[in-house]
This record gives C-alpha cells, sequence and structure tokens, in this order.
C-alpha cells in the first residue's frame, strides 16, 4: 500500500510511500531524450521528454512506480486492488497498456492539462508486460506546480478526478476518500475553547485539536492523515527546508516493520519514500534502512543519451558520526 503527496513552497515537490513486503530491485531510472520508448500497440517514441523516477527495468523497459518529466509533470502508480479494471483493445483508441502509462504521458505532456487531454484518448487495455509479468491493480495521481489529478480505471471505464487535497493513498475510489474527510473537518492545530455551564475547559496536553485522526495503517486512514498533516504544515522555503518537511509529512504515514502483518507472515514495510523538485529534475529517496537522503540531479546526466541511466538505491545506513 502507498501513499503520495504535493507539497508547494517556493519550489513544487511531488512524491510518495512504497510500501511493499519485499523488494523486486527497484532504483532510480533516468530515460533520456532519445532512448526508444517502445509500447504494445502504437508506434515507438525515437526522441521525447527526459524522465526521472523509481521503478525496475525488465527487457530493457523502464517500469516506473513513480517519476517525473524534465518539464515538470510528476506521475505515480498506486496499487488499488479489487476496484481496478483493465479492458480488451477498443478501435478508435490510443490502447495503452497500465505498465505503459507513466512513460507515454510523461514522454509527451507538459503538465497536468496536456495529460488530461490525451488521458480523454486513452483505453486501458489489459495487455500484460508478459506471462510471468501479470499487470497490477493500479490507480494514478500526476500533478504539476499548479494542479494534481487522479486516474482510475473502473468497470464504468475510465475516471478523472480534480485532487484539492493532493494526497491519493488505495481502494477505496478516490471519490470515497474526499467524502470520508468530511468525518474529520473539526480537526485543528489548536483546540477550540470550549465552555461547560460558566467554566471554559483548559486542555491538558498540547496537540489535543488533533484529537479524533485516525493513526491505522489503513488506506482510508492514511489519507486523512496525510491529508491533516500536509495542509498544516509549514516550513521555510529553500530547498533543505522543503524537503525535509516533504519527508516529515510522509513520516507520518510510513509502515514499521512488526505492525502490518499479511497473510503469508511477511510483514509491509514502507520500502521507499521519495520527493521530487518537479522544477529542478531531482529525485530525493530515503529507503527502510538508510534513513540518510540520497539524490539523483536529472540535469546531471547526459539528457541526449540513447541508454537508460540507472542508479542503484542507497540501501545500507550512514550514520555522520561526530567524535
Amino acid at each position: 500500500m502507498c501513499t503520495a503527496i504535493t507539497y508547494k513552497t517556493k519550489g513544487a515537490y511531488f512524491g510518495r510511500t512504497l510500501d511493499i513486503e519485499c523488494s523486486y530491485g527497484e532504483e532510480v531510472i533516468v530515460t533520456p531524450r532519445n532512448h526508444k520508448l517502445s509500447f504494445r500497440h502504437k508506434k515507438d517514441l525515437e526522441s521525447h521528454y527526459a524522465i526521472i523516477g523509481m521503478g525496475t527495468v525488465k527487457d530493457g523497459y523502464p517500469l516506473y512506480y513513480d517519476a517525473a518529466n524534465e518539464c515538470g509533470l510528476g506521475m505515480a502508480g498506486l496499487n488499488f486492488p479489487i476496484n481496478a479494471c483493465y479492458f480488451p483493445l477498443q478501435e478508435g483508441k490510443e490502447n495503452i497498456s497500465p505498465f505503459e502509462l507513466i512513460p507515454w504521458l510523461l514522454s509527451q505532456c507538459k503538465n497536468v492539462d496536456e495529460a488530461r487531454k490525451r488521458l480523454s484518448r486513452i483505453h486501458l487495455c489489459n495487455t500484460p508486460f508478459s506471462p510471468e509479468l501479470p499487470l497490477s491493480p493500479l490507480h494514478w495521481m500526476i500533478a504539476d506546480r499548479e494542479e494534481s489529478i487522479v486516474v482510475e480505471s473502473v468497470e464504468e471505464g475510465i475516471k478523472i478526478y480534480e485532487n484539492p487535497v493532493g494526497v491519493l493513498t488505495n481502494n477505496p475510489p478516490f471519490s470515497y476518500h474526499l467524502l470520508h474527510l468530511c468525518d474529520y473537518m473539526t480537526l485543528s492545530k489548536n483546540p477550540p475553547k470550549a465552555q461547560f455551564g460558566k467554566d471554559f475547559l483548559t486542555p491538558y496536553s498540547r496537540g489535543m485539536g488533533a484529537m479524533g485522526l485516525p493513526g491505522d495503517f489503513s488506506s482510508a486512514s492514511r489519507f486523512v492523515r496525510a491529508a491533516f498533516v500536509r495542509e498544516n504544515a509549514v516550513s521555510k522555503s529553500d530547498e533543505l527546508s522543503s524537503i525535509s518537511q516533504f519527508f516529515h509529512i510522509l513520516g507520518s504515514v510510513e509502515h514499521v516493520r512488526g505492525c502490518v502483518l499479511l497473510n503469508d507472515g511477511k510483514y509491509e514495510i514502507t520500502a521507499y519514500t521519495s520527493c521530487i523538485n518537479l522544477e529542478r529534475g531531482i529525485y530525493y529517496y530515503t529507503t527502510y534502512e538508510n534513513r540518510t537522503i540520497s539524490a539523483v540531479d536529472l540535469s546531471k546526466c547526459d539528457l541526449e543519451a540513447r541508454e537508460l541511466c540507472r542508479f542503484p538505491l542507497q540501501t545500507a545506513q550512514r550514520i555522520e558520526w561526530q567524535n
């Protein structure tokens, strides 16, 4: 399960947690402008916008979990079991498999508005990457500096939601999460005064304005918690302050090993947390074992190259000794 957010100070930031029980060989992948992108039912793209993000490479193909392009458009795919639905090929539409959706949009769209228009022509087909790698049930959050949307492919077809809170988790559908927020409209960063009879009650602790904020790891609770923390988070506008605050916001929904037990006896953990500076193309990340922030700068790669540029994750904990 996962949580994605946007955050805006002087810069614009987009990222997510990947909550999972095992690794699939994730790494930071840069797809330069001249790397040929192939699609199952569309013509290959010989040139396109450069992309940076987290994912795995299978048979030379970048399977992105989350990414951003050089224009400042970001996108993440989050687990959406039960509700996700993909369809047979349809004539007259852009038949795109879900594993192709991130590179298809980020390679060609400058902003959310362009992505929204292209999505109106897209048909998410049920073509798997391979027999050994079936399709994952996903929905997607797409964001630029000014706005974000959520894309869900369900039985009724593709639904596109405006995302005013800049948060996405997992199922139920996004419309439920927005409605569910109404149950927490009385939360506050500061408790209001309450009078009983002639006396005003005095809070016995700081933070009591957020009493009732859900603390479990379910997708509905993480959505509310991330929305509340993001909405109330305050930071300076410089880069270091902004990314530090971004990781603190997502830290409020991180999975700790041992707290979410799966049926196979494994534990779900926050395998990594990402933060992308959309305007500068810098991909920051931490891993479960390594809390030090690592970074890859898109502009320092050869963007005219033809081959993928891959950066293995820094997973070993680094400690800065002071004596």
